[in-house]
């Protein structure tokens, strides 16, 4: 019990060292990497090349998978060059399990003091996270010296014998249940240096330790595929044409598993060494054999996942993609993605509303009450996205970004509720009672309407780039909104005033429709107050500025137009 208990423990501390790495290389440099793989989508030689070097780098082919895969969702890379991403992807973990393989475990020490040291010694995030992939490495050594050491008994006992004699005459099942255990782990690195060290403390056979290998292999390819099942087509024919590949290269292998072992033991005597190079060995000659193949099993994975209809997806969100939840970068930019469709419907809500209110359409009225529904479900649904992406360990820059998005939805979605509750009940009173507004009181509210369309668009432009001209802008139009809703509000009182019957059996409808279009741009606005927070030109919720402008018409004015200060009474 206590080896199996310390071999346990042991495999923990490799999968904690393997994600440290992982989680301190996409900090670092993540959007260099993110840009290479978007890079990648002209040439499947470069994008094999950018996925063998981000999997070196990052030790997980899962990641990468989830980041290529999210990329082709958006249209951002092609299936083709995905699944060349994935094959490059699947050697670099191969180079990782090289390199590891070597007796190394002397240099644990070394690298968790440095990594420790580094990390509690910076306050810049490049350093910490720096110091979390040193550390993460020598936890990783550590981890195969414990591993090493807690399985050394095993190597003797019968019960070890028996229970892996029914694996060793039956292959087939020897590589489904790893498969299955590496799904488990979701590590193929950890569970290939497993194998490696039980083949070097002799408790497998080589061939028994090859025939694993081929399971961690298969494995591999089964948590990104189980974590985008419920992702768009596009993004799940990158998971499951790497699943496929694998598949078929174990099938072939498999049987040739005796003949192969002969070839590569001649290269090493050492078996975790021979191990090793059998999992490099697998995954070269299959980007060898399907690199040329790729069109092929991206019009096979393309048959099998077709594209859906517009109307199939339009009840749901498009672009939040499960698989990328353990990449925060990636999962923001679908988040962000997703709430520029909210937004795209709120305007085409936005936008129908003048028509109600000039033509007395009803069945569109209906059709803008329909598409809020809409976005009700997508601001539902990207708020619990990110709820479920706030677990992950977010840096500063992320966890910001994460609260803008959840507030700009928030903002979208009560812009909806005010076209469809409020708006749309006073279309539907106006239809009703046949109601007209004056030709003047229709040029104003048309003209006032086509101003908050325009400060909506700006508002999404200031969502998605975060330019503080665009925010500087957008804020002085809520200035500007205002002062005009009230000229507007003055011209229909003397309108009135002048006994315009028009004007008079219309006036309740005619400012509270001004009321709800001044709302409506007050959400809007409220995309711009991080921004410019940020930036430290924000004072008591105005532009330094205008603030100073407003103090300066605060103050009580003389006769002559001269300015006095105030004195205490």
């Amino acid at each position: 019990m206590d080896t199996i208990i310390n071999i346990v423990g042991g495999i923990a501390l490799l999968i904690w060292g393997i994600r440290m790495v992982r989680t301190g290389m996409t900090r670092s440099f993540g959007a260099e990497l993110r840009k290479m793989l978007s890079l990648s989508s002209g040439n499947r030689l470069y994008a094999f090349l950018a996925g063998l070097t981000i999997t070196s780098a990052i030790q997980s082919s899962t990641a990468t998978a989830m980041i290529v895969a999210s990329f082709a969702g958006q249209n951002l890379i092609l299936t083709t060059a995905a699944l060349a991403v994935m094959l490059g992807a699947d050697v670099g973990t191969a180079l990782v399990v090289q390199i590891l393989s070597f007796d190394l475990h002397w240099l644990s020490p070394i690298l968790i003091a440095a990594g420790v040291f580094l990390f509690l010694s910076s306050e810049r995030n490049k350093r910490k996270n720096m110091g979390r992939i040193i550390l993460g490495i020598g936890l990783m050594l550590l981890a195969l010296k414990l591993i090493s050491l807690a399985s050394a008994p095993m190597r003797e006992s019968e019960l070890v014998s028996v229970m892996l004699l029914p694996l060793s005459q039956e292959p087939v099942l020897t590589v489904v249940l790893i498969a299955l255990l590496t799904w488990i782990s979701h590590s193929s690195v950890a569970a290939i240096l497993l194998v490696i060290s039980l083949a070097n403390m002799q408790v497998l056979s080589v061939q028994m330790a090859v025939t694993m290998v081929l399971g961690v292999n298969l494995g591999a390819g089964l948590p990104a595929f189980v974590m985008t099942m419920k992702s768009p087509p596009a993004t799940r024919r990158v998971t499951l044409g790497n699943l496929i590949m694998r598949a078929v290269g174990v099938a072939l292998v498999l049987p040739t598993v005796p003949y192969a072992i002969a070839h590569i033991g001649s290269l090493s005597d050492h078996a975790g060494q021979t191990v090793a190079l059998a999992h490099l060995s697998f995954n070269a000659v299959l980007a060898l054999a399907f690199l040329p193949l790729l069109s092929l099993v991206s019009a096979g994975v393309t048959r099998v996942l077709p594209d859906v209809n517009a109307t199939d997806a339009e009840s749901g969100p498009r672009y939040l993609d499960m698989g990328a939840l353990e990449t925060p970068a990636v999962a923001l930019n679908c988040a962000a993605r997703e709430t520029l469709r909210m937004g795209d419907e709120v305007r085409r809500m936005l936008d129908a509303t003048s028509k109600v209110f000039l033509s007395n359409d009803d069945s569109l009225k209906r059709q803008i009450e329909d598409a809020d529904d809409l976005v009700d479900r997508l601001h539902e649904a990207i708020k619990l996205y990110l709820t479920r992406l706030s677990k992950e360990e977010f840096d500063a820059l992320e966890s910001e970004r994460c609260i803008e998005i959840l507030s700009f939805t928030t903002n979208l979605e009560h812009v909806g509720d005010i076209i469809d509750k409020n708006l749309m009940e006073l279309a539907g009173k106006k239809i009703k009672e046949r109601v007209s507004f004056s030709p003047d009181g229709q040029q104003e509210i048309r003209a006032f309407h086509e101003r908050i369309v325009a400060n909506l668009d700006l508002a999404m432009s200031v969502f998605m780039s975060s330019d503080l001209e665009l925010a500087r802008r957008l804020l002085r139009e809520k200035t500007a909104i205002r002062d005009l809703e009230r000229r507007y509000v003055a011209n229909h009182y003397q309108r009135i005033a002048d006994g315009r019957a028009d004007s008079i059996q219309s006036s309740s409808l005619h400012i509270d429709v001004l009321r709800d279009l001044k709302r409506i741009n007050s959400h809007l606005t409220s995309v711009v107050y991080p921004i410019l927070e940020r930036a430290g030109e924000l004072a008591a919720s105005r532009l330094v500025d205008d603030a100073q402008e407003a103090l300066q018409a605060a103050k009580p004015q003389t006769f002559d137009g001269s300015s006095e200060p105030k004195t205490a009474n």
